[in-house]
């Protein structure tokens, strides 16, 4: 499976940003990572095969919100009220197994895309 993930950019303080995941093929479980400059990578959002399963880091948690559309493969984070510390490399990650995907253990993961929050 090959991940594709688009949508960062620059954004103000309590502005929104949405990034996409586009996977070369259907796959349970995906989700989203991010690591800062300095920082090792952490979790931030996970979704299982029909949306039902969802979990997030706790500081953001009430402002993202993880989706997916399985008829394009493709998995959403929608970032609300964001912050400068959110301000991270986000990468899209996928597998079979939930928990392999909120542990940051699958070997799929995009390419990473940037979103810059300034203050």
């Amino acid at each position: 499976v090959q991940l594709q993930a688009s949508g960062g950019g620059l954004v103000q303080a309590g502005g929104s940003l949405r990034l996409s995941c586009v996977a070369s093929g259907y796959i349970q479980s995906m989700g989203w990572f991010r690591q800062a400059p300095g920082k090792e990578r952490e979790f931030v959002a996970a979704i299982g095969w029909d949306g039902s399963a969802t979990d997030y880091q706790a500081s953001v948690k009430g402002r993202f919100a993880i989706s997916r559309d399985n008829t394009r493969n493709t998995v959403y984070l929608q970032m609300n009220s964001l912050k400068p510390e959110d301000t991270a490399v986000y990468y899209c990650t996928a597998a079979s197994s939930f928990r392999t995907v909120r542990s940051g253990t699958s070997t799929y993961w995009g390419q990473g895309t940037q979103v810059t929050v300034s203050s």
